[in-house]
């Protein structure tokens, strides 16, 4: 049982949790344009099928769609581009989440979102919806441009519990409460004391 004295994290994935759709792909078209973005999927299809038959894994996938696209890009450019897009997405949140996060911010609980989505708008979204801590997966970069790596694995499966740990040290040592819609939130649900699996679909 949860420990009321301890204090109280509430974690939330974003892509499906808290908004209605994938948020990654829209970015992707939005700041390379939907036909380099279509022709960087087709020439990855062979590692697209990989992941399919469980031969790679979506981790891999993103880490070469970002390598394929991101290599030399402008961070300025991209980073205004994710300022944009933050705006536009805020359509596609859940009310339901949105009152239940009011609702932990309300308690004086502290907000975490933990996603596999870019920092490029993650960052503008988080600070809008009032989150304290955002762990979530970052292109690297190099002074003005981008490289074609990540900073660290894609903040996804195991990956979201190892930020939060990093976050808030042992996690015995709060009440956690997390949210989250796939199969890349089960470790971080399970390490909660509240877990919510698509919580927010039915409201």
């Amino acid at each position: 049982m949860a420990d009321s004295a301890k204090p109280v994290v509430a974690a939330f994935d974003f892509d499906g949790t808290i908004t209605t759709r994938d948020t990654f792909v829209p970015f992707l078209s939005l700041a390379f344009g939907r036909r380099r973005v279509a022709l960087a999927f087709a020439v990855l299809a062979v590692e697209g099928v990989k992941v399919w038959l469980r031969l790679s894994t979506r981790d891999r996938f993103k880490e070469l769609i970002v390598a394929k696209l991101f290599r030399d890009a402008s961070v300025s450019r991209l980073s205004a581009v994710g300022r944009e897009h933050a705006r536009r997405i805020e359509s596609l949140i859940r009310p339901a989440a949105l009152e239940r996060i009011r609702w932990h911010h309300d308690q004086g609980h502290h907000l975490v979102m933990v996603s596999a989505s870019l920092d490029l708008y993650l960052e503008g979204i988080a600070e809008h919806l009032g989150f304290q801590d955002l762990l979530c997966t970052a292109p690297s970069r190099d002074q003005s441009a981008f490289d074609g790596g990540l900073e660290g694995p894609n903040c996804r499966g195991p990956e979201k519990v190892r930020r939060l740990e990093a976050l808030l040290g042992d996690l015995s040592d709060v009440e956690l409460y997390a949210y989250g819609d796939s199969a890349g939130d089960r470790e971080m649900l399970a390490a909660a004391d509240h877990p919510y699996y698509r919580p927010f679909e039915a409201a």
